[in-house]
């Protein structure tokens, strides 16, 4: 009986011993654990040259300080990179306006526009190239893996984030942000229109060649007394009073003809695209023709 009576003592002691202890640790603050904390380096800031980045941030404290809150974030992106050392490069900046939480009104918007051209103008009015958009619309191109957001992602420095911008870069880099079969079919779609538009410029561009052949086949003319009633004239104006009078080749009234010849059809629809070769032929020729013009000009000047 002793004997538990004495083990009881000794526990006793022993628990208000190490209570005691624990009391004095807490006291102290001990009991926290102690450790380095280390961030992780801000995104792309190297791919960028120093100066760059200091225009940009320069820009980024003006607009926040004018807009605080109604800003989700400012991005530096684009051609401003080391790889682009040109003094003339731009500097491309994306501001991400919040319009989850703030009603866009004509006067804010205007008070906007007013004020950010004022701080373009502050900092660096011949580089700094601005771009506005509003936070759904970013959020809508990321989330659909659109290229031009993709792009801003992969590139860009947040010189302000309001908590979304490094985390969709994260996720990216994760190959978490794929493009959704909506905007891939989207940009697709556009290849057959850009391909038409390319044959349209060099229809556009031979139909140039024909102007460039009359304008100076007329200039020609004058310098003889000679206006043609119409340019379907000119090329047999060319024979009868410049050829005829061996003044230039017959080669010259020939292309002539043959421009004229090609730009009707080019009107008139028989015509409806031209091979890169084809215009390349026509263009010497033109140059040859108009050349062949000048010449002509100003030897009746010296004459």
């Amino acid at each position: 009986m002793g004997e538990m009576f004495l083990l009881e003592e000794i526990l006793n002691s022993t628990t208000k011993y190490l209570i005691a202890q624990l009391l004095v640790i807490i006291n102290r603050g001990d009991y926290f654990v102690k450790f380095d904390v280390q961030k992780n380096p801000q995104k792309n800031v190297s791919l960028y040259l120093q100066e760059d980045i200091t225009v940009a941030r320069d820009f980024a404290k003006i607009m926040y300080k004018e807009f605080g809150k109604f800003l989700s974030g400012i991005v530096l992106f684009g051609s401003a990179t080391k790889s682009n050392p040109s003094p003339k490069r731009d500097i491309d900046i994306l501001i991400i306006l919040d319009d989850i939480r703030i009603r866009f009104t004509e006067e804010l918007v205007e008070t906007y526009r007013i004020l950010t051209e004022r701080a373009i103008a502050q900092v660096d009015p011949k580089r700094l190239h601005i771009q506005s958009m509003r936070l759904t619309a970013f959020w809508e191109y990321a989330r659909a893996g659109d290229p031009v957001a993709i792009n801003i992602l992969r590139s860009g420095v947040a010189l302000v984030d309001t908590g979304f911008f490094d985390p969709l870069q994260t996720l990216l880099d994760q190959g978490r942000i794929r493009p959704s079969d909506e905007a891939i079919w989207t940009y697709f779609t556009l290849a057959p229109a850009s391909l038409h538009r390319a044959d349209q410029h060099l229809l556009t561009a031979m139909v140039d060649l024909y102007w460039a052949a009359v304008d100076s086949a007329h200039a020609a003319l004058m310098t003889v007394g000679e206006i043609p009633p119409s340019p379907d004239h000119v090329a047999d104006m060319l024979d009868k009073k410049l050829y005829a009078e061996r003044h230039i080749r017959h080669r010259a009234a020939k292309t002539m003809r043959h421009l004229y010849t090609i730009f009707k059809k080019i009107v008139h629809r028989d015509i409806k695209s031209v091979s890169g070769k084809d215009f390349d032929h026509y263009r010497k020729e033109a140059q040859v023709f108009v050349d062949e013009m000048k010449l002509f000009i100003e030897k009746r000047k010296l004459g």
